[in-house]
């Protein structure tokens, strides 16, 4: 699989880069705030990152100053997210996890049949999910990989019965044949966790389709990715190498406008380098796409409070979400729908107080 980082996983020369990071916060008003990637969100300042050979630095500057010493950078901080599947990103948007698998390290096994995953899907876009994401191969660390053919053969009816429900739907998909079969059926976004990568005939097969994709960034396959973590700087080369997916895809005939990036919370980086990017997600915004992260139930909650198993790490994924909210995240993929859209909504409401709303 040809990695996202580059053939010979090295990260892009990162020499002489600079990098900013938007310092948003509810409430901020005036004539020296900016609106962050044209939603609700301000920021006054900014922290410039510059990466030399010798090391990296930080310091903050007034977001006007930032404006004033990269100004394209900043004008993809600001610029607003167009639409994208359907959505408009003046509120958070919910993707609802739908794995039809045996072996998802949370859900993997829990329908019987495709009529009872359409139905499942049909609860999680009534209890508050914009798009239904259908995922028939497990990427979990340590997974082991299925054919094409099996793969369609657990998504094909579950979509197929999800759009004649009239449910918005994704596909959670590596490869180009399901990706095209997921298109035909009516999958409104393609989210490859491989960010184009594994299957060679993938960025066609998106390119052509018009339909946009969700690139994600990761390393290696599921069962080598967890060997994979060594990084000179977490936070900037997973910004580098997704910047360089970003641009195989336009090579490929993919507009910027059809893309989602997601910096891969959990894969190929160990508990505390996930902790890092979340820390640190609103740099994400100069790559000038609408972001979304997949933080629910994974196993860097139990490797930050301890070995707690799947089911009770409800409490992490809600953090993380509200983590990424502060930081402008537009989209988030979650098992908890419910839970999380009434976080999100109390969230919102409070920031709005902020505001003076």
């Amino acid at each position: 699989m040809p990695a996202v980082h580059g053939h010979d996983g090295a990260a892009p020369d990162a020499a002489q880069r600079t990098y900013l990071k938007p310092l948003a916060a509810p409430g901020l008003c005036g004539d020296d705030t900016f609106a962050l990637a044209g939603g609700p969100l301000r920021f006054s300042q900014c922290e410039l990152i510059e990466r030399r050979r010798d090391g990296v630095t930080r310091r903050r500057l007034p977001a006007t100053a930032a404006q004033a010493s990269s100004p394209q950078l900043f004008d993809r901080l600001t610029a607003p997210r167009p639409p994208l599947a359907g959505l408009d990103w003046q509120q958070p948007r919910l993707m609802a996890v739908l794995n039809v698998t045996p072996d998802s390290f949370f859900d993997g096994g829990r329908y019987d049949s495709a009529e009872d995953a359409v139905a499942a899907g049909q609860a999680l876009l009534a209890d508050g999910a914009d798009i239904v994401d259908v995922g028939g191969e497990s990427t979990r660390p340590g997974a082991v990989p299925v054919s094409a053919d099996e793969e369609l053969a657990r998504v094909g009816p579950v979509l197929t019965g999800l759009v004649a429900a009239g449910v918005p739907v994704s596909v959670d998909t590596r490869r180009a044949a399901v990706m095209q079969a997921a298109v035909a059926a009516g999958a409104v976004l393609i989210n490859d966790v491989s960010a184009l990568g594994y299957d060679p005939a993938s960025a066609a097969v998106v390119a052509e389709s018009g339909v946009p994709v969700v690139l994600m960034h990761s390393r290696g396959e599921p069962d080598t990715m967890a060997r994979q973590t060594r990084y000179d700087d977490v936070v900037l080369d997973v910004y580098d190498e997704l910047q360089a997916a970003l641009a195989r895809a336009e090579a490929a005939g993919i507009d910027r406008e059809r893309v989602l990036i997601d910096p891969g919370i959990g894969f190929a980086k160990t508990a505390r380098q996930s902790v890092a990017v979340l820390a640190d997600l609103s740099l994400l915004h100069g790559l000038g796409c609408p972001l979304l992260i997949g933080a629910s139930r994974k196993s860097f909650i139990a490797g930050i409070t301890g070995e707690v198993p799947a089911e009770r790490r409800l409490p992490g994924s809600l953090t993380a979400v509200l983590a990424g909210r502060a930081a402008g995240v537009q989209a988030f993929r979650v098992h908890d729908v419910t839970e999380t859209r009434q976080a999100l909504t109390l969230w919102e409401a409070t920031a709005a107080a902020v505001g003076g709303a």
